[in-house]
This record gives C-alpha cells, sequence and structure tokens, in this order.
C-alpha cells in the first residue's frame, strides 16, 4: 500500500485549517462571556458606587433630624431660662444649652464633612457609569463581530470538511483504521512532516529505514509520539 507525501500533506493541512477555524468559533462565545463577565463586574461597581451614596445621604438626613432636634431643644430651654424660678434651675438650663449648642456645633460639622463626601462619591459613581457605558459598549461590538463572522465561518468549515472527506477516501483502504487512529486520538497533530530525518512533532530523529519506507510512500508512524509522517516540501 503507498500513500504519496502531497496527499498526506494535503490531509494535514486540511485538518490544521479546520482546527484553526473551529477553535475560532469556539472563541467566539468565551469571549462574549467574558465580555458580559466585565460588564457585569463594571454594574456591580455602579451599585456599590450608588449604594454608598444613598447610605451616606441617609445619614446626612439622619444627623439633620438630629440637629433640627438639637435646635429645637435650645429654643425650649432657652424659654425655660427666662422663667427659672431659682439660681440653680437657671445654671442648669445654661449647661444644657452650651451642651446642646455643642452637640449641634458637631453635627453640624459632620454633616459638611459627610455633604463634601457625598460629592466625591458622585463623581466615583459618574466614572463607574462612564466605565460600565463603555464596557457596555464593546459587549455590544463584540457580539456584533463575532455573529458577522460566524456564518461565515460555518460555511468555510463545511467546505473544507468535504475537502476532508474527499481526500480520507483517496487513502488506501489498508492505513484508513491507522490513519483515523491518530486523528481520532491527537486532532490536527495526529500526522507531521519530516525534516531533516526528525518528526516534525516530536523532534526524534527517524531511523534510516523509516526514511526509505517515507521515500517509497510507505505509511510511517513516529516511533516517539505515533504521527502519521510525511516528507515535507
Amino acid at each position: 500500500m503507498a500513500v504519496t507525501a502531497a496527499a498526506l500533506r494535503e490531509l494535514h493541512h486540511l485538518h490544521q485549517q479546520l482546527a484553526e477555524l473551529r477553535d475560532r468559533v469556539e472563541r467566539g462565545p468565551k469571549q462574549i462571556r467574558a465580555r458580559e463577565a466585565n460588564t457585569a463586574q463594571l454594574k456591580a461597581k455602579v451599585d456599590d458606587a450608588r449604594a454608598r451614596v444613598q447610605e451616606t445621604q441617609m445619614a446626612i438626613n439622619r444627623k439633620q433630624l438630629d440637629l433640627k432636634a438639637g435646635e429645637q431643644k435650645v429654643v425650649d430651654a432657652r424659654v425655660r431660662l427666662n422663667a427659672a424660678s431659682s439660681n440653680k434651675e437657671y445654671q442648669a438650663l445654661v449647661e444644657q444649652i452650651a451642651a446642646a449648642e455643642m452637640a449641634g456645633s458637631v453635627l453640624a460639622d459632620e454633616i459638611l464633612e459627610s455633604m463634601e463626601k457625598v460629592d466625591t462619591l458622585q463623581l466615583v459613581v459618574k466614572e463607574a457609569e462612564k466605565a460600565l457605558a463603555a464596557g457596555t459598549q464593546e459587549l455590544g461590538k463584540t457580539r456584533q463581530a463575532i455573529e458577522a463572522s460566524a456564518a461565515s465561518l460555518r460555511t468555510d468549515i463545511e467546505r473544507l470538511e468535504a475537502s476532508l472527506v474527499q481526500s480520507e477516501a483517496a487513502l488506501p483502504a489498508e492505513i484508513k483504521v491507522d490513519y483515523q487512529r491518530v486523528v481520532r486520538g491527537k486532532g490536527a497533530n495526529g500526522l507531521a512532516g519530516v525534516d531533516e530525518n526528525c518528526c516534525g512533532a516530536c523532534g526524534q530523529q527517524i531511523t534510516l529505514n523509516m526514511q526509505n519506507e517515507l521515500q517509497l510512500s510507505r505509511p510511517v508512524f513516529c516511533k516517539s509520539c505515533g504521527c502519521l509522517l510525511y516528507l515535507s516540501e
């Protein structure tokens, strides 16, 4: 049984082309999933930034209510101060007013500081929203590009598969079983060219007898990696 180097070269080339195209088809959904995961992370950052703004604003609102309540206590204490019936009561009210005003001053400072924090957090929100918009746009572009190329890739794959079937049909029946075995196990790496008397897959040097068999167009398998060998151009 004889199988020409040209036939095996053609088969190897077809397998390599198909492997590349199939890999590109498989990479498409992976690229989309990666973009989707990135977009989800960006959205989570936006949600977190917005939540921090909301929490800080709610804290401000609570402190503002406390501040108003404290201010009302001062007003009430001053009314009672004017009607104090003894020095002891008067002094106690003076101390209450001073404490309330001090607490109000601290609250006012905290409110002002929190408002500045809100301004900073809102900038963070805007940056996060900007990044999310860019990520969403990139996801859309990726989807569009992959969908646009998918049909072309499938057409090329079908064409190459038809060529592969035709080329495999020309193989001698005696070698088909071994050929199918290595291709089933190694795919496009099941065949290898021989350069400078070495297997192109593993680099193992072939014997003189194997070289002679190749020259006679007989099937030869690498003793190291099991690839079906052929003479490179």
